[in-house]
């Protein structure tokens, strides 16, 4: 290690540690919002969302930041023009003010998702057309046929890992087909978005950052040099989006990044989706019977519940560029306020009986999983299409489904997911 790279280290790691214990003691003392980064807490969150939801909108928290979690007071912060992504200044809540990243506060850069317009805008016109509804319907035969090969080999063997073999190869494989990604390992890609999930959230350890900087640099190489081989063959309408890059005025760097952002939002938040969809309707009981009884019926709205139940992506975050009104509370320009989407989901002035899992519900569809405003997620009709073909699939071809022991599941403040399903097939 250079001594440039231990120094970094040090201090970094000295960071982490008064980061760790204050988070951890404001925890103790009772503060949620470090609850929802702690155990026992992060384990069951549903006790620290209601006591959000029943408090005051907004909670000031004693980290400074204000925090939101009513369906009503988290929809008017993700769609107000008012706030932003970033400061003023163009910085990160609570951390740079030059512009800058922060290691352990923005430790990935989230191109598109990190701008407030107009470059925003503009980035978001660049690959927009590829994820239309119209576009993302024209893909459900690609879609329907990668799911039921992979599915087909899953019900060869008495048990298999829904993740591995299911919820990550799919939505890979379809964001690399859409992306222009040839040959796309889906092993490599769901090393790359563990990595990097486990740090959106934000960094809780040296080793921790140390393999989301590899994965960053491993996939900006190799979207690096997909681009460069598209722009060196020249023009081509091949419909792929490093194919629209390489032929529009957009820098290396902001093509590479906004690529790579793409790739990861693609299948990395869709893989929880299906995850998540599957432990809820085998732990409800009927609604996978319901799913069973009529897949292609049934998937749609069993979508829909999951994004409201337990949805991947579990807050986001905005600040004010002016002075605010909030809830009868006057919020400060720059102040990080926090919309908690997953305790906004199971808000019962929206959803009756919320903390019980019903695909049924009317109000199923009424949640923020895609948050909204300028932000609204570009690949929501994508993952609606992946998430009800594979659990279509999965209740077609393996109808006596169940869970087997050895589930992983990542619970931090930002990410609800699993990281290991194990399934038998109940042949």
């Amino acid at each position: 290690m250079r001594p440039v790279d231990l120094v970094r280290d040090l201090r970094l790691g000295a960071r982490l540690a008064v980061l760790r214990g204050g988070g951890r003691v404001l925890a103790l003392a009772g503060d949620p919002v470090m609850q929802l980064a702690y155990r026992p807490w992060i384990d069951d969150p549903r006790l620290v969302h209601r006591r959000l939801r029943d408090g005051p909108q907004p909670y000031a928290s004693r980290t400074g930041m204000m925090v939101v979690a009513t369906a009503a007071a988290c929809e008017d912060v993700v769609r107000d023009r008012r706030y932003g992504v970033r400061t003023r200044a163009g910085g990160t809540p609570g951390g740079a003010v030059d512009g800058g990243r922060d290691p352990l506060l923005e430790p990935v850069e989230l191109s598109v998702l990190g701008l407030d317009p107009p470059e925003h805008t503009r980035l978001r016109r660049l690959v927009a057309p590829a994820f239309t509804p119209a576009r993302i319907a024209a893909r459900e035969e690609l879609v329907t046929g990668v799911a039921d090969q992979l599915v087909e080999h899953a019900a060869a063997q008495g048990r298999f890992d829904l993740v591995a073999q299911l919820a990550v190869p799919l939505p890979v494989a379809i964001i690399a087909d859409i992306l222009g990604v040839p040959d796309a390992d889906a092993d490599a890609f769901a090393h790359w978005g563990r990595a990097v999930g486990a740090g959106l959230g934000g960094v809780t350890s040296l080793p921790a950052l140390h393999r989301l900087e590899r994965a960053v640099v491993e996939l900006r190489s190799l979207m690096a040099d997909l681009l460069d081989r598209r722009r060196r063959a020249g023009p081509a309408d091949d419909g792929d989006v490093l194919g629209r890059l390489a032929g529009e005025d957009v820098g290396d760097d902001e093509a590479v990044s906004l690529a790579v952002l793409l790739l990861l939002a693609g299948f990395e938040t869709t893989s929880g989706l299906i995850g998540n969809a599957v432990v809820a309707m085998l732990e409800a009981g009927d609604p996978w019977e319901q799913l069973v009884a009529d897949p292609p019926a049934a998937a749609p709205a069993v979508v829909e519940e999951t994004l409201r139940y337990d949805p991947p992506v579990q807050f986001t975050a905005r600040v004010p560029h002016v002075e605010v009104e909030l809830g009868g509370q006057t919020i400060a320009p720059d102040t990080t306020v926090l919309a908690m989407l997953g305790a906004a989901g199971r808000d019962p002035a929206v959803h009756t009986d919320p903390d019980t899992f019903d695909p049924t519900r009317t109000t199923a569809g009424e949640h923020l999983a895609f948050s909204g405003g300028v932000h609204y997620c570009l690949g929501a009709p994508l993952a609606r299409l992946e998430a009800r073909v594979a659990l279509a699939a999965l209740a077609t071809r393996l109808p006596r489904l169940r869970r087997l022991p050895g589930a992983a599941r990542r619970r931090s403040l930002l990410l609800s997911e699993f990281t290991q399903l194990p399934l038998g097939t109940g042949r």
